[in-house]
Formats: C-alpha cells, structure tokens, sequence
C-alpha cells in the first residue's frame, strides 16, 4: 500500500459529507476513464447562491474520496460565483500531500465534477 499524508487518509477514513442529498439543487457525476473512479458531487444553495449543504458519493481511490470530503467542506457557506473562481491548486494544497502526476487527476476529479454541475445549473438558471 501507498503511503499518504495524515490528511488524506483522515479524510478517506472518515469522510465528511459522503451520502446523498435530497431533492439537490446541483448533482452532477463524472466517471476517469483512466483509473474507473466514479464521483457524484450535490449542492444545497440558500439564498444568494450559498452552498447550504454539500455532499458526495465516490466509488474511487483513497485520493478522489479524500480530496471529495475536503472539496464539500471547503464549498459549504460559499457563494457560487466565490467556488467558480477557487483555483484547482487550492485543493491540492488542500491535501497536504505531494501527489505522483498520475494522481492529480484523482485529487482534481471533485473539482472539474464541481465545476462542470455549477456550469450546468448556471445554463439552466438563466
């Protein structure tokens, strides 16, 4: 087995938001082609466009559960228009970890999934 950092693996072991939301005001699943990981990430808003409750569902590595549980805790109480500029490098630094080239696309999968379901929800909403 890989070595990770603490945080990842406190993640992976207990991640914060895994399960499902209902009746969600984003949700949105994308699967890497590469390694099969399959993630589902789903937005609560309130008012003014916060994110009142996030929550994920990962059939996927220790590193796409980990950085899924980190990505839903750093999005909850921000505004949409705040998480469309957070840069993808926030996430990985997020992780505490130093991650091989072939990993980052597990570590950045919630976040291109976040991005692509804000996207989708912008098109409809307008």
């Amino acid at each position: 087995m890989i070595a990770y950092g603490g945080r990842i693996l406190e993640h992976y072991r207990h991640p914060r938001n895994a399960g499902s939301l209902p009746d969600p005001d984003i949700s949105y699943e994308d699967v890497n082609p590469l390694c099969g990981d399959r993630i589902r990430i789903m937005l609560k808003l309130a008012a003014g466009e916060t994110v009142d409750a996030a929550r994920f569902r990962a059939d996927g590595c220790i590193i796409s559960q980990a950085a899924s549980s980190l990505l839903t805790e750093m999005v909850t109480g921000r505004r949409l228009d705040e998480i469309e500029t957070l840069a993808p490098e926030t996430l990985l630094q997020a992780l505490q970890w130093e991650l091989r080239p072939a990993r980052i696309k597990c570590a950045l999968l919630p976040y291109e999934i976040l991005q692509t379901g804000i996207k989708e929800y912008r098109r409809e909403h307008r």
